[in-house]
């Protein structure tokens, strides 16, 4: 349909979309009042209110109960992924997530939320190559930028190599689990030299959307990733959900 045969409160949430993404209107601003609008555009409440909640719905602006209506912040963090990188956060004991975040002038934090053995689902099963039911220890955490929550991530090890390691702990480990494989004293003392990741894009669960605060159309991207050592073993599968109106990922592959 062209612009001109728009319904009104299309033509004015388009105008304020364009706005927005263009930086006109900054992250944090707050919006004139409905009544201004209203005379801005030569229009009703009414029409200007159902093209408020069309942006809402889009995820740009947000209401906040007495204060009005303001552009939604949106730190998007960068996350780069190479071999080189992940070897020099590795070797600083800082965490790829933490390392970019901050980098960016941004304040990460990651939380554990649990750490417990159960069987193992399905599909995390495939990605470590195990059978569906074989123990293994689940790591939940959640990432945030300046308090905002960035992203959900468990981590599933099997139990018969990471029992009785830092790993079954409820608590930060300095490194990462990465340390814990590659360590010369540890378990496994194998290097990681392949991740390999499937991305999936699709709608979060209220579940997804309570926890990561996802507005109303925002779609969520879930990143499994899994970690290979030199011996040709699978000893992580991570299960990241990742709001995509917070992140930009870039991937750097070498080709020999």
């Amino acid at each position: 349909m062209a612009e001109k045969d728009l319904p009104p409160y299309r033509k004015i949430a388009n105008e304020l979309r364009a706005r927005i993404l263009s930086g006109e209107l900054r992250a944090g601003e707050k919006l004139k009042s409905e009544n201004e609008l209203k005379d801005q555009y030569t229009t009703t409440r009414v029409t200007v209110r159902k093209a408020l909640a069309l942006l809402k719905a889009d995820g740009l602006l947000v209401s906040e109960q007495g204060r009005g209506v303001f552009v939604r912040p949106r730190p998007n963090v960068q996350m780069l992924t190479t071999g080189a990188n992940f070897r020099k956060r590795r070797d600083t004991g800082v965490s790829n997530f933490n390392a970019e975040a901050a980098a960016q002038g941004l304040r990460p934090e990651q939380r554990i939320l649990s750490v417990e053995s159960v069987p193992a689902p399905a599909d995390m099963a495939a990605l470590l190559g195990v059978a569906e039911g074989t123990e293994v220890i689940v790591r939940r955490r959640a990432f945030f930028v300046n308090d905002e929550p960035m992203q959900l991530v468990d981590g599933y090890y099997p139990a018969d190599l990471f029992a009785g390691t830092e790993v079954a702990e409820p608590r930060k480990i300095r490194g990462g689990v990465s340390r814990v494989i590659e360590d010369p004293k540890g378990p496994i003392k194998e290097r990681i030299t392949q991740f390999v990741e499937d991305l999936e894009i699709r709608m979060p669960t209220p579940e997804e959307a309570e926890s990561l605060v996802i507005p109303p159309g925002v779609p969520l991207a879930r990143v499994l990733r899994t970690a290979h050592t030199s011996a040709g073993r699978r000893v992580e599968a991570l299960d990241s959900r990742v709001p995509c109106d917070r992140h930009v990922f870039r991937y750097v592959i070498d080709i020999p």
